[in-house]
């Protein structure tokens, strides 16, 4: 058999993927994935690539950037498919990552269901609330939303 038909489409591989082709080209602008060319200049990708694509896929959801994934993507060998092992190593990264957004998950959900029991009755305990700017030291946005503790004073 010979070695081209081992090799996908950009639309196979798209299909295969549950992507669009677009974001199989805009993945390969970023170095995310990479193409071979036919002889009339047409992508042709090998059946690891599928494996990078559902790694950028479940990276995004977890919440990395096209960049963080890259880097971790750098790690693992190009044109093949990663060992257990060489996967094991770069999902342990995501872990701490997980849990944070768990958490801040957590808090948001905690925080709706406040205000929405609140009816905006209370506002000294309110989470959106930050009277008079106390909390603009800690950074922008709302700070109890995002974790931070709220001051003894109050």
């Amino acid at each position: 058999m010979k070695e081209s038909q081992h090799l996908l489409t950009v639309g196979e591989l798209a299909k295969r993927a549950g992507v669009a082709t677009s974001a199989l080209r805009f993945y390969e602008e970023r170095g995310l994935i990479h193409a071979e060319r036919n002889l009339s200049g047409h992508r042709r990708y090998a059946r690891a690539v599928a494996r990078r694509v559902a790694f950028v896929v479940f990276a995004q959801r977890v919440g990395l950037t096209l960049e963080e994934i890259r880097v971790e993507l750098d790690k693992l060998p190009a044109d093949s498919t990663p060992t257990s092992d060489e996967w094991d190593r770069l999902t342990q990264t995501w872990c701490t990552r997980i849990d944070e957004r768990i958490a801040e998950l957590q808090r948001l959900k905690h925080g709706l269901s406040d205000c929405i029991a609140c009816g905006c009755l209370s506002l000294e305990h309110c989470n959106i609330l930050n009277r008079d700017d106390h909390l603009a030291s800690r950074g922008p946005g709302p700070r109890f939303w995002v974790g931070d503790a709220r001051p003894e004073s109050e």
